[in-house]
C-alpha cells in the first residue's frame, strides 16, 4: 500500500494534528504550511509529531520562512543546517517506507506585496509579501518518487514555480515513477498544460468548509502501463483550512495504496 498526504496550514496543537494523521492512516503523508518550534501552534516540531502519529521512521522537513509567516521579521530559509534550532515554516514528508535519498529544489517567490482573498462570511482581502517555496522529494525503496510542495499564491508565479518543478525532476532522472503532491495554488488546467502529467484525483479542495475550486493535486509521473489509481476527497480534519485527498495507487507488479493530500488550517490559504 502507497500511501501519501498533503497538508498545509498546521497552525494547531499536537493534539489536534496528530487525531487528524491517524485519521488519515496513510504510508507517505505530503504536507504544506508545516510549523517547527512556533509559538501559534505550541512550539513543537510539526513533522516529528507527524511522523510519531504515523509510527513512521522517515521524515523530513524543509524550511521555507525562518520566523512566522505574514508577521513582521521573517526572513527566507535556506536549509543550511545552521537554521535547525530556529522557528520556522515550510513543507515536510513523512513515510513508512524506507527512503533512500532526498533532494530539494528552493523556488524564487515574487517581489513585492499581493492581494489576496480570504473567504469567510464575509470575505476579507489582505496584502501579502510572497514567501519563498520549495520542492521536498524523497525517493523509497519500493520504487516510487514522492515530491511534495506548496506554490506561490501570485498568478503566473505559480506556473513559472511549476514548470521549475518539472524541469527539476527531468534533469534528475529518477529511475521508476514519481507521484507529486501539493497546494499548487492552480485549478486542473493550467496544471495539465503545464507538465502533461496525470492527474490522480479530481475534486474541489478550497476552502475546507465548502470547496469550490481544486487548488491541491496528487499528479503522476511516468507511471507504468496497467497502473491503477482511485482518488477521493476527505471528510473535514480536526485541521487545515483545505480537504485532504487521498489517492489508492495500484501500480502493477505491487499493491501500493492511499496517497493523500490534504491541507492544515493555516492563518492564510496563501
Amino acid at each position: 500500500m502507497f500511501s501519501g498526504r498533503t497538508a498545509r496550514g498546521l497552525a494547531a496543537g499536537p493534539e489536534a494534528l496528530a487525531d487528524a494523521v491517524r485519521l488519515l492512516d496513510v504510508d507517505v503523508l505530503a504536507c504544506q504550511e508545516v510549523d517547527r518550534r512556533q509559538p501559534r501552534s505550541g512550539l513543537v516540531d510539526q513533522t516529528s509529531e507527524m511522523a510519531k502519529a504515523m509510527d513512521a521512521p522517515y521524515a523530513r522537513f524543509a524550511p521555507t520562512v525562518l520566523g512566522t509567516p505574514g508577521e513582521p521579521g521573517w526572513t527566507a530559509a535556506t536549509g543550511e543546517p545552521a537554521e535547525t534550532d530556529a522557528a520556522a515554516y515550510g513543507v515536510s514528508l513523512v513515510s513508512r517506507w524506507k527512503v533512500e535519498d532526498w533532494y530539494e529544489l528552493r523556488l524564487t517567490p515574487a517581489r513585492g506585496r499581493f492581494p489576496l482573498l480570504i473567504p469567510g462570511r464575509p470575505p476579507r482581502m489582505i496584502w501579502l509579501r510572497d514567501e519563498p517555496r520549495v520542492a521536498l522529494a524523497a525517493r523509497l525503496e519500493m520504487g516510487v518518487t514522492v515530491v511534495c510542495t506548496h506554490l506561490s499564491f501570485v498568478p503566473g508565479v505559480n506556473l513559472r514555480q511549476l514548470r521549475q518543478v518539472r524541469r527539476w525532476l527531468e534533469g534528475l532522472a529518477l529511475p521508476g515513477p514519481v507521484v507529486v503532491m501539493g497546494d499548487l495554488n492552480l485549478p486542473p488546467l493550467p496544471v495539465r498544460r503545464a507538465t502533461g502529467w496525470t492527474p490522480l484525483v479530481t475534486a474541489a479542495t478550497f476552502p475546507g468548509w465548502r470547496p469550490g475550486v481544486q487548488l491541491d493535486h496528487v499528479l503522476g509521473v511516468g507511471l507504468p502501463p496497467g497502473t491503477t489509481a482511485r482518488g477521493e476527497l476527505t471528510e473535514e480534519l480536526p485541521v487545515g483550512d483545505h480537504r485532504a485527498v487521498r489517492v489508492f495507487l495500484d501500480l502493477p507488479g505491487g499493491g501500493f495504496g492511499p496517497i493523500v493530500n490534504a491541507l492544515p488550517e493555516g492563518s492564510t490559504p496563501a
